[in-house]
């Protein structure tokens, strides 16, 4: 024997879960949504602090999307054939091979977190030289960007 009521229940339920489901289907208007959209990115902020040795240098930047995700998968330069991408997990310092550039959002490459790491450099740059530094991403290709050389010591301004 059934219980009343479970009936009307049920279909009350599915109706609901019908209603939110062409719901969520009209959302993105634009008919795509962040994960399929190209990627708009732009690189900010770029620098390297003048290297304390000649083997060594560390480079830093922001990559702000306002498109669709992306995925930063390496970089390149002719100061040095050994560069690669880094984190700072718990104060020490881990090789990444890619990084997320997500959509509507940004990468930091800051001093302390997320760099460059150029190794066996081919000469020692100094302040107000401009390194040349090829960005790989798997959607937008490969963007050069200039990456000056500050004083050791440099801060950039906080809040981009």
């Amino acid at each position: 024997m059934r219980r009343p009521g479970r009936r009307s229940r049920l279909l009350t339920g599915s109706a609901a879960l019908i209603a939110a489901a062409l719901t969520l289907a009209g959302c993105g208007s634009d008919g795509s949504s962040d994960a399929s959209a190209k990627p708009e990115l732009k690189v900010t902020g770029a620098y390297m602090p003048a290297p304390s040795m000649d083997t060594m240098a560390a480079g830093f930047f922001t990559v702000t999307n306002s498109g669709g995700a992306d995925t930063l998968t390496s970089v390149t330069s002719d100061l040095s054939h050994d560069l690669t991408l880094h984190s700072t997990k718990g104060g020490s310092m881990e090789e990444e091979k890619s990084f997320k550039v997500p959509a509507k959002g940004t990468l930091d490459f800051a001093s302390g977190g997320n760099h460059l790491m150029f190794e066996k450099l081919t000469h020692k740059p100094k302040q107000g030289e401009k390194v040349s530094v090829e960005l790989h991403f798997a959607k937008s290709g490969t963007m050069t960007i200039a990456m000056p050389v500050k004083s050791a010591t440099y801060t950039p301004k906080t809040g981009h």
